[in-house]
């Protein structure tokens, strides 16, 4: 049974308007809560006594940065599914509920150490619940309530708010750590809790739900094929034995083999139920398979960009140019300001051009200005002109604004209105997923590139400051994934590495203030770091270039709200895959 509009609730002339307001709200406050933890750790495990870089706690630091990412990746077309079924506003609606509960009991962690980093991990994933609630049914409530001449700009508001929201959780998380880590969680409880009550009073249901079975085999072998394959990349990006990365650890390898194959079953699973979860036929339509494919990848390209900026602005350039460095996840978030205003000037703006000229071109340009930008950072050297790298990354902004409006709308217009909530879902797993593998793609890269540097530049720079060799040995011989860790949360790299060792206690005060100054361990990891940048960047413009050619195949036409289900015409004939354009 097709959507169709309810004729005992009349919709006012302005509801499109409200619709867009609430779930650009909702969609916000789902991705800032998605970043605003990784400025902010260092604050938060102090604040609660825990030293996330001491043996056995790596695993705290990981699943407070990706289990909200996991749970968003696992579920969104599962709930997307569940809205198609029993209606998108409902299921919005209590998914800004249970994001408002998990926000309060974030900011009450009651306990320390091992614990309270355990409460934090779990009601993080509580909220990531709420949250997938959130983005997996925004657009197929935004899709329903816009007029298809229209929908392109909604849609591409919705969108970038929401890549907006994860650069902006960074800036938040920043600011709100120097006055209390609790203030990180607080933030999010009167926007929530406001969200909840507008979303019951203003929104309401504008199609019928499509009714049937729940597909309980296609969810249960989704869920743990998805949750399995990517904790399994999670936990290769830990040293093994005496390796830098854990890629050859068999718990790892039983992860990702294992969770491949209940994924090949799941779509197996899919094509037998009457009434499965993820349509698989969808991907029949060459605008849907295209835009997804081209999302993720630009999604794989986009979580790299973000950690190791990160990374390159906290560990090297803002010490060489005199900043604290309990002080550069905050001016890290700042100085990353010209990507997020590059988001949110391209976005309505390319969503609407699109709705009049087409999504293609302007989705495959922006891709191509992303990959011109990665080769652009490429070129800088590490300790770079910041005009010309802040103007780099307004474009790689632009271009991403300019991609990810016209390519939602395009996914989210190509689909038959009954399936538009699992679309939604199926999208929004695409780009969650992307976030995710980007962590274990470059992290991974980045690891592998100062392993092979790293340790003999560490080894021989702290011996010149008076090390002793076996000291400086055992210090170098440590996985690079812990001095990455370091400058990502903000700790001074060599008073971290050196402190257990007592080694500085017993050095002149000429060599502890030159080891643990602003410009030693940036200038020594400059040359490995440098090595390691060129190989992820390299990644990400082919990434962003293999984008290019997914969206150019999408082909010149999109469906309208009328079009048939996959497959069939209105007569139950095969129906033709490019509809006219609306």
């Amino acid at each position: 049974m097709s959507a169709r509009r309810t004729r005992d609730s009349p919709v006012p002339a302005n509801y499109k308007w409200i619709a867009l307001s609430n779930t650009t709200l909702g969609v916000l406050i789902a991705t800032m809560d998605a970043s605003i933890v990784i400025i902010s750790l260092p604050a938060i495990f102090r604040g609660i006594g825990l030293d996330p870089l001491a043996p056995g706690n790596i695993g705290y630091l990981l699943w407070m940065i990706l289990g909200y990412l996991l749970v968003s990746a696992v579920l969104v077309v599962v709930l997307g599914r569940l809205g198609d079924m029993f209606g998108r506003v409902k299921i919005y609606n209590l998914g800004f509920l249970i994001f408002a509960c998990a926000s309060v009991a974030l900011s009450l962690d009651p306990m320390m150490g091992g614990g309270g980093a355990l409460w934090l991990i779990l009601w993080r994933i509580v909220q990531a619940f709420g949250g997938s609630m959130l983005t997996a049914n925004s657009a197929a409530i935004l899709t329903d309530a816009f007029p298809s001449r229209q929908r392109g700009m909604a849609l591409g508001i919705n969108q970038i708010t929401a890549l907006a929201g994860q650069f902006l959780g960074l800036l938040a998380g920043g600011l709100l750590a120097v006055i209390d880590w609790r203030a990180v969680f607080w933030v999010s409880v009167p926007i929530s809790v406001t969200g909840t009550i507008w979303s019951y009073l203003s929104l309401r249901e504008t199609a019928t739900g499509r009714r049937g079975r729940i597909d309980w085999w296609g969810n249960l072998t989704f869920a743990a094929g998805a949750g399995i394959l990517l904790a399994g990349i999670t936990y290769g990006i830990q040293p093994y034995g005496g390796d830098a990365t854990g890629w050859g650890n068999p718990m790892v390898l039983a992860g990702l083999f294992g969770g491949a194959f209940l994924l090949a079953l799941f779509c197996f699973i899919e094509t037998r139920v009457k009434d499965p979860m993820f349509k698989l036929s969808l991907f029949r339509v060459r605008a849907f398979a295209a835009g997804n494919l081209a999302a993720l990848l630009t999604a794989i390209a986009r979580g790299g960009l973000q950690f190791m900026l990160i990374i390159w602005l906290q560990g090297i350039w803002l010490p060489l140019h005199g900043y604290e460095f309990e002080n550069t996840p905050l001016w890290a978030g700042i100085f990353m300001l010209p990507l997020t205003c590059g988001f949110l000037i391209a976005g309505p703006i390319s969503g609407y051009l699109s709705d009049r000229f087409g999504a293609r071109f302007f989705s495959t340009a922006g891709v191509l200005i992303v990959g011109a930008a990665f080769i652009g950072l490429l070129t800088l050297p590490v300790n770079f002109n910041y005009y010309l790298f802040a103007l780099l990354l307004l474009f790689n902004g632009l271009g991403q604004g300019m991609f990810s409006s016209p390519n939602t709308s395009s996914i989210m217009g190509s689909v038959p209105a009954e399936y538009r909530g699992v679309a939604s879902g199926m999208r929004s797993t695409f780009q969650n997923s992307g976030t995710a593998l980007s962590i274990g793609v470059f992290f991974s890269l980045m690891v592998s590139g100062l392993a092979s540097k790293l340790p003999a530049t560490l080894s021989s720079g702290l011996q010149s400051q008076g090390v002793p060799a076996g000291t400086a040995h055992q210090v170098a011989s440590l996985p690079p994934v812990s001095t990455l860790f370091a400058t990502f949360l903000g700790n001074n790299p060599i008073q971290h590495l050196l402190a257990p060792t007592g080694t500085l206690r017993q050095l002149t005060s000429d060599q502890r203030h030159t080891l643990t100054g602003h410009s030693f361990f940036p200038q020594l990891v400059s040359g490995p770091f440098h090595h390691g940048l060129v190989i992820v960047f390299g990644v990400a413009a082919g990434m962003a270039f293999v984008s290019a050619i997914a969206s150019v195949l999408r082909g010149r036409h999109e469906r309208d709200d009328d079009l048939p289900a996959p497959g069939k015409d209105g007569k139950g004939k095969p129906a033709r895959r490019e509809a006219p354009s609306a």
